[in-house]
């Protein structure tokens, strides 16, 4: 699999043809200069931001920042198996349910429909 950008946003900033300017005004900014970090991968935009450029492109923040994603996503699932081991452990603290859950998220499952 090919690794992907930590994000998208200049992708489909073009796309809509729009400048960095104009996308800073939309995300409440005074400069496209927030923006160009967002771009070249020199900042990490906080949650709100990233929702923003969300419902300016219509593409989901998933996609919009797919490397980014996809590392998060990978360590979760790292943390999840860690945890359903610990807990499985300790039966006192391993309720079914849980252990199910963890066991998806550390498999990748749970998201598949």
């Amino acid at each position: 699999m090919a690794r992907r950008l930590p994000n998208y946003l200049r992708t489909y900033r073009k796309r809509a043809g729009l400048s960095q300017d104009e996308v800073a005004f939309l995300l409440g900014y005074q400069s496209g200069t927030r923006v160009s970090r967002y771009e070249c991968f020199g900042r990490q935009p906080e949650l709100e931001t990233a929702l923003a450029y969300e419902a300016i492109s219509g593409v989901p923040a998933r996609e919009l920042f797919a490397g980014m994603y996809e590392e998060i996503e990978a360590e979760t699932r790292k943390r999840a198996g860690v945890l359903a081991r610990k807990l499985a452990a300790v039966p006192a603290s391993a309720d079914k349910r849980k252990l199910e859950l963890l066991h998806k998220v550390a498999s990748g499952s749970l998201c598949e429909a």
